[in-house]
């Protein structure tokens, strides 16, 4: 199978990493890549929402299947341009249709959707600059924290909690009238805060059928602690330690199954990853968010679990045949820690020499912002590399990734290194 992946962080990495041990990839090319995607297949110098010149490599190259890393292309209709194509109907695209995508670019979307299908998620309500007053209205009849969300896609950035009413306030109408996420935030969900601990879960969908991947947890705050500034994360681990079989059964039967029929129900065709941002209030789950695609860096400790075939598995998704393949993990546990430029997830620089990778061995590194020239690699973005490492538990796990980290160097590299400090 000769399969094009879009995209080019540590997710499209770890995902070239895995599809490259498959037997039945023939060849495999990444647009536009990074430099760690070229051990494992043909970097393509190709914007992920460039469809036209997708179409004209697609076809040049004889390509069997896109893979969709990144969330942009999906919610811009990559998989509706490729259906609507005589060329290329017949080429599958691993990821969700315009429609669907809307779980992760739409928050009222996404939330209705909930409010329609009885899946468990915090009371909100939803605003625009014309009925700012109302929103003001709703944020009087709420307690601190407050939530306030960017309806759009905002760059992992579109999401504030607030301690006060009058900065919740300031925010609605800075994010409304003022566009302070531009047409992001057009529109903005007012959700009631539920106090609890986060993790991710993860199923892959055919559109009938599902299979559902290793649970993990993420820490997106820059500073220990879970301090200071949103980032788009700064380690992961799996498996949860308290994601016990009782819990992660409620997240089945609550809102894997129902989302899953939901979607069908509402005749929208979703074919590839939904990712579920749940939270456990007192061993209850709720869904923060819903995403169309893998997270990342949750990738890079989901997918070195996964002792399946990604490649067959994708081709269930296509086929329609997901139910028919079988899905093995990994019981050790795998844990990764992000080391990002100084200065993110504000300004940083660029072009800073990485040394000392060669030199890791109990671990694997993906590469998340990253570039190439010769044999030197330079960083190229706010998180550079995900490090992440197999142990017997999440504590061993984390201290081979941390082991390995502190023998690679790039100027003012900056990490986290208290990822796992909740849960251990």
């Amino acid at each position: 199978m000769r399969v094009l992946l879009l995209g080019s962080g540590g997710r499209e990495h770890a995902f070239a990493w895995k599809m490259a041990q498959s037997s039945i990839l023939e060849e495999l090319f990444i647009a536009p890549g990074n430099a760690g995607t070229r051990n494992f297949g043909k970097n393509v110098d190709l914007s992920v929402n460039d469809f036209e010149a997708i179409k004209d490599f697609v076809l040049k190259n004889t390509i069997n299947m896109v893979v969709v890393g990144p969330e942009d292309p999906l919610v811009n209709g990559i998989v509706d341009f490729f259906l609507a194509d005589e060329e290329l109907k017949n080429i599958p695209v691993i990821g969700p249709n315009k429609k669907a995508s809307q779980l992760e670019g739409s928050k009222d979307f996404a939330k209705e959707f909930m409010k329609r299908h009885n899946i468990p998620t915090a009371k909100y309500g939803t605003f625009t600059k014309d009925t700012l007053d109302k929103g003001y209205a709703f944020l009087e009849k709420m307690n601190a924290p407050y939530v306030l969300k960017a309806d759009g896609l905002a760059a992992g950035k579109g999401v504030l909690i607030l301690q006060t009413l009058e900065e919740a306030k300031k925010e609605l109408k800075s994010m409304l009238a003022d566009a302070k996420f531009g047409d992001a935030s057009s529109r903005v969900v007012i959700e009631q805060f539920l106090d609890g601990v986060e993790l991710s879960c993860f199923v892959i969908t055919d559109g009938d059928g599902f299979k559902n991947l290793p649970e993990a947890k993420d820490y997106k705050r820059i500073g220990e602690g879970d301090t200071g500034l949103n980032t788009g994360g700064m380690g992961a681990l799996s498996p949860v330690p308290f994601a016990n079989p009782t819990f992660l059964d409620k997240i089945q039967n609550q809102i894997s199954i129902p989302t899953v029929k939901g979607l069908r129900r509402d005749d929208i065709l979703y074919k590839g990853f939904i990712f579920f941002g749940i939270i456990n209030v007192k061993n209850e789950p709720y869904v923060i968010e819903y995403n169309c695609r893998m997270g990342d860096p949750e990738t890079e400790v989901v997918l070195p679990r996964l002792k399946s075939d990604l490649l067959d598995l994708f081709e269930g998704v296509a086929t329609n045949t997901l139910s028919e393949r079988d899905i093995q993990f990994d019981d050790r546990s795998v844990a990764t820690v992000m080391m990002v430029s100084g200065g993110y997830p504000k300004a940083y620089e660029k072009g800073k020499t990485i040394y000392g990778m060669n030199t890791v061995s109990d671990s694997i590194i993906f590469h998340a912002g990253t570039k190439a020239d010769g044999p030197v690699v330079t960083t190229n973005g706010g998180r550079v590399l995900a490090v992440s490492s197999y142990g017997k538990d999440v504590a061993t796990a984390l201290k081979k990734s941390y082991e390995s980290v502190s023998k690679i160097e790039f100027e003012k590299a900056n990490y986290r290194k208290d990822i796992g400090f909740d849960v251990l």
